[in-house]
């Protein structure tokens, strides 16, 4: 993960790492760059105060933010006080194996930040498992507004949002697959679309956007792998 918007006393080539196998993650690994990153050797480790759940963290404003682990509470966490900032419930959000990506990892909660702030991709019973996306406040995790796909999470192998329109990826293991649905919350409507994605490592368990690099930043099989993206222009009615 890499902070957009960085706040000191962090540079935005800074790279944060979770190692979120296991029952008890709860540290954070701090590099100063990519270069150090490949390299092996953190310059900050941070023993986080709650248990991490799943791949579905993200990095914005100077602040790390999770699911705590068997909850559907989210947890903002100031990386230069070191200390919890804000806590809440994501509403009526399954958690831990209720509603995963395809590939499973307790992927229920996942956070993402864009151009337009930050976001959560989750589901409810309500929902039926189709992916519900919700728009935070980033100070106090409070929910703005939310939309309701008509696409299943448990269908879907990732997803990512940018530029407020939420792309999701069709497999997780294929070679060569397809980004297969997109949803705009802006006009909230979605459809079925075939953009070519590769899973290099075939084995991809996290995809996000980094607003700042123009780059899609991917987990695959013990992998760190980026993708360059060419954004479109919206097209004059």
């Amino acid at each position: 993960m890499q902070d957009p918007e960085a706040v000191s006393p962090y540079g935005p080539n800074m790279v944060w790492r979770i190692d979120t196998i296991g029952t008890e993650v709860r540290q954070l690994f701090g590099y100063e760059d990519m270069e150090q990153l490949s390299k092996g050797f953190p310059s900050k480790v941070l023993l986080l105060p709650e248990l991490v759940e799943s791949t579905g963290a993200t990095v914005y404003r100077g602040s790390l933010y999770y699911q705590r682990r068997r909850s559907r509470t989210l947890i903002r966490y100031d990386l230069a006080s070191e200390s919890i900032a804000a806590r809440r419930d994501l509403p009526h959000a399954g958690f831990h194996g209720q509603y995963p990506y395809s590939w499973g990892g307790y992927t229920d909660i996942d956070l993402s930040v864009d151009e337009q702030g930050l976001w959560a991709v989750y589901s409810t019973s309500k929902a039926k498992g189709a992916i519900v996306i919700s728009q935070l406040d980033p100070n106090t995790l409070e929910v703005k507004r939310s939309w309701e796909t008509n696409i299943r999470k448990s269908s879907v192998a990732n997803s990512f949002i940018i530029c407020g329109k939420l792309y999701t990826v069709a497999s997780y293991t294929a070679h060569d697959t397809i980004i297969n649905y997109m949803y705009d919350t802006a006009t909230s409507q979605g459809k079925s679309i075939a953009i070519p994605f590769r899973n290099k490592y075939l084995y991809n368990c996290m995809i996000d956007y980094n607003l700042a690099q123009r780059k899609l930043f991917a987990w695959d099989n013990f992998h760190i792998v980026s993708y360059d993206l060419r954004l479109g222009r919206k097209q004059a009615n």
